[in-house]
């Protein structure tokens, strides 16, 4: 089931949600990790500008501890429910599995719970 997004005008920096997250990923499957981020496919990239990701990062260290930060106009958990439906999230999360430390069967855009922030330099 996919659902169609249309890029929303870019809000002022003043009325975007900032959200920090974390997961592992495994260490043994880094550099096939960051290869796969040097060439994301543009339909996927499209579709998390479309659901209100932006300025989207991914930083990760050698233990494969990985932080992502984004800024949407909603709740992290809008920006989340819009990626959810789309058939081209559905398919980057069974390709990315692998790579992730997690429980069971959970995804890992389901196991990104955002963190809470405690300082801020705007």
């Amino acid at each position: 089931m996919s659902t169609e997004l249309v890029s929303p005008e870019p809000e002022s920096p003043e009325s975007m949600t900032r959200v920090g997250f974390t997961l592992q990923v495994r260490k043994e499957r880094l550099n096939e990790y960051r290869a796969l981020h040097e060439e994301v496919w543009p339909e996927m990239l499209e579709a998390l500008t479309a659901a209100g990701w932006h300025n989207y990062s991914l930083f990760v260290r050698s233990d494969g501890l990985l932080f992502g930060y984004l800024e949407t106009p909603g709740t992290f958990r809008e920006a989340q429910e819009k990626m959810a439906g789309l058939e081209v999230n559905a398919r980057w999360q069974r390709l990315t599995a692998p790579f992730f430390e997690l429980p069971g069967d959970t995804r890992a855009d389901e196991a990104m719970t955002a963190l809470e922030p405690v300082f801020h330099l705007p």
